[in-house]
């Protein structure tokens, strides 16, 4: 696989204010910029790169940078200790503080596993308070590590972790530099049963057996979020498709995953499995909201 050269500068601010698709949160927190997730497979470059679908990608934090995605990583110098000023400065104000963290990366990437920002930056949100809610989002299993950090954090901490597919062969197709599925969901697991609020993110949903996928989760993790292309990249599917989605998929055999309705037909069968107070979709649900009915088709 391609290397990925790690980058440093002095953090400038940490909690940015939310917006677009973070529904439901007042800021974002990113330990890194870039995401070593996104790497090519091998040092060519060639079409085949990890999480094709991400939608920054598209931003300007990708498309401006000279080096392609996923083969760079910016570490944020003195990231905890500007946290902890904002948090300070927050808690005078007497401000509400929702929290996304990992809204343009991966927290736990492997360069996690050396410079430990995500970690130091748990550890001052532990230690400062303030924080109303937590959601961290990752894909890797290496947030086992900060087990601890997190039980301190209580009912404030939900751990989002992406499972997009059962299926390892659509992984290793689809998202080939990612942590396999058994590992996130025995990650998921692990966490629940150390009293850790979990949540799966089927986000975005892969091809998959529903059925099966929602048996797994439902023994995993506390709650599930359901998240098609179409729902969460930001554009109505516009960047899912610059980014080549609907073509990966034909070329696989996989017609009908990028269908603009394909939650209405999942919904069913997870609801069925978890029950609605487990089942959330898109936007409203990584902000915490449960489906009580489903939605309709579109023209309805």
């Amino acid at each position: 696989m391609a290397e990925v050269h790690v980058e440093k500068k002095t953090a400038g601010r940490m909690l940015q204010p939310a917006t677009g698709y973070l529904t439901g949160f007042t800021h974002s927190l990113n330990p890194y910029i870039g995401c070593a997730f996104g790497r090519p497979v091998d040092n060519l470059g060639r079409d085949t790169v990890g999480c094709p679908y991400c939608y920054v990608r598209r931003l300007p934090v990708a498309l401006l940078h000279p080096k392609p995605w996923g083969t760079w990583v910016t570490v944020k110098e003195g990231a905890p200790e500007r946290l902890r000023r904002e948090l300070r400065r927050s808690r005078v104000r007497g401000e509400t503080l929702r929290i996304f963290l990992g809204s343009s990366t991966d927290p736990y990437q492997p360069v996690e596993g050396r410079w430990k920002i995500t970690r130091e930056l748990l550890r001052v949100i532990a230690e400062e308070g303030g924080v109303d809610q937590l959601v961290v989002q990752t894909r890797s299993p290496m947030v086992l590590r900060d087990v601890d950090l997190l039980r301190a954090l209580g009912k404030k901490v939900r751990v989002s972790l992406t499972v997009e597919t059962d299926d390892e062969k659509v992984r290793r197709l689809l998202t080939p530099t990612s942590p396999p599925v058994s590992g996130r969901l025995r990650a998921l697991a692990r966490l629940r049963r150390a009293g850790v609020p979990t949540q799966a993110a089927v986000s975005p949903v892969l091809p998959m057996n529903p059925y099966r996928l929602a048996r797994l989760l439902a023994e995993a993790a506390d709650r599930v979020v359901l998240d098609t292309f179409h729902l969460g990249d930001g554009s109505g599917g516009k960047r899912s498709r610059l980014l080549g989605m609907p073509r990966r998929l034909e070329a696989a055999g996989y017609e009908g995953w990028f269908d603009p309705d394909l939650h209405l037909r999942l919904i069913p069968i997870f609801v069925g499995i978890l029950g609605p107070g487990r089942v959330g979709l898109g936007a409203a649900g990584f902000a915490g909201m449960n489906l009580t009915s489903p939605p309709h088709p579109r023209g309805e």
